[in-house]
């Protein structure tokens, strides 16, 4: 078992319940870990048989692309992309998404959910 992690993937998007997160947007953070077992494309040397990270930004690009109201529905959609792409290899996918400076009425560096999924 092993596992590969995408940290601090830094991407501009527009979530959110609040009407100017719609229009001004905020950035964000995610960061992504995915549990599998790549012994044979440690052995082998061989792309096929692991997970592409390559892939798994792009997953994570795309679904930011898609507005949500909750990160938190963002986060799943995420976490069913990447089982679908490589079902029978993901074993634990984690996701945690951050937004920076989060409209509130106080000073706050980021707001951040985590998804597990087993």
């Amino acid at each position: 078992m092993g596992k590969i992690v995408l940290e601090n993937i830094k991407l501009f998007g527009f979530h959110g319940c609040m009407p100017e997160e719609k229009y001004i947007g905020s950035h964000y953070t995610i960061n992504l870990e995915i549990e599998f077992d790549f012994n044979q494309a440690s052995i082998n040397d061989d792309l096929s048989k692991t997970i592409n990270y390559v892939d798994l930004y792009y997953i994570v690009k795309e679904e930011m692309n898609i507005n949500s109201k909750l990160i938190e529905h963002l986060a799943e959609r995420i976490i069913q992309r990447i089982k679908k792409y490589k079902k029978p290899l993901v074993k634990y996918t984690k996701v945690k998404i951050c937004k920076e400076n989060p409209p509130l009425q106080g000073y706050v560096d980021r707001v951040c959910i985590i998804l597990d999924d087993y």
